[in-house]
């Protein structure tokens, strides 16, 4: 589906990048809504947007297609808000990384032919505007979550993802999203933010830290709100996810007590392996 009207609420950068590469594709219009002044001018500014609405039940009203690229709670939040106007024959979906409860809301609220949750999986760090370009999630999969009875919204909600942003649609169910996404994405997320914490309390004060160090708490520099959300919306898979990376650390301190070197190695072999499997 490539629509005449696209409707974007939120532009940071997964929101930003959606509707400046739409506009690039061809949509005719781009009918942005922000809740950060700062974004919604730089996506004017840019020319992601065509125009910037100042109510967001105006975007829903005159779009064929809404993306919501805003967090898990105000993502629930905005659908019960405008349940009744999506219902009028606007498609939407969402870019949270967390699908399960918002699949769970929008069935409550009757969207299933309207509604099919999404989660492209390329963000990063930073956030706001300044971090979307337009071919930030080109060639990128994005997962689509139907609705139960939703099977017809999905398609044309993957389509849009295809025809519209060139990225690569998965359809996956909710849960097993859900469950899968814990370890890939808010396990190493939570563990960076473990590292980072741990450092701050009991690393060496005022050097310069490493490459290492760096590079692994990349993501504790993330957006606050959203992942505490998304740790504890998802917390029964987190914490499966935890127990898995906890048993790995106990292997190794096992080994380090008992002072067995060829323990260790094996150990990073192990890990070395599947690194350079993914990489291949």
């Amino acid at each position: 589906m490539l629509p005449d009207t696209l409707g974007v609420i939120g532009l940071g950068e997964v929101g930003g990048s959606v509707a400046w590469r739409a506009t690039r594709q061809g949509v005719g219009r781009v009918l942005g809504f922000c809740f950060s002044r700062r974004d919604g001018v730089a996506a004017v500014k840019t020319g992601a947007i065509s125009e910037l609405a100042t109510d967001v039940r105006r975007v829903v009203t005159e779009s064929e297609l809404v993306v919501v690229a805003t967090g898990p709670r105000r993502t629930i939040d905005l659908l019960e808000r405008l349940a009744g106007l999506t219902m009028r024959g606007a498609y939407i979906t969402d870019t949270s990384p967390i699908k399960g409860p918002i699949i769970k809301r929008a069935s409550e609220l009757g969207l299933s032919s309207w509604f099919a949750g999404s989660h492209p999986l390329a963000g990063s760090p930073a956030a706001g505007f300044e971090s979307a370009s337009a071919d930030r999630l080109e060639a990128q999969v994005v997962y689509v979550t139907p609705v139960s009875g939703g099977e017809l919204a999905a398609r044309e909600v993957a389509d849009f993802w295809e025809r519209g942003v060139g990225a690569h649609p998965v359809m996956i169910e909710a849960e097993v999203h859900d469950r899968v996404i814990a370890s890939t994405s808010h396990l190493p997320r939570a563990v960076a933010s473990a590292l980072a914490a741990a450092l701050s309390r009991m690393g060496p004060k005022g050097p310069t830290y490493g490459a290492a160090a760096l590079a692994t708490t990349q993501m504790a520099g993330g957006a606050v709100e959203l992942w505490a959300d998304v740790l504890t919306m998802n917390a029964e898979h987190v914490l499966e996810a935890l127990a898995g990376m906890e048993d790995e650390i106990r292997t190794l301190r096992d080994a380090l007590e008992q002072g067995d070197h060829a323990r260790v190695r094996t150990w990073l072999d192990e890990a070395r392996s599947w690194r350079r499997g993914v990489q291949s």
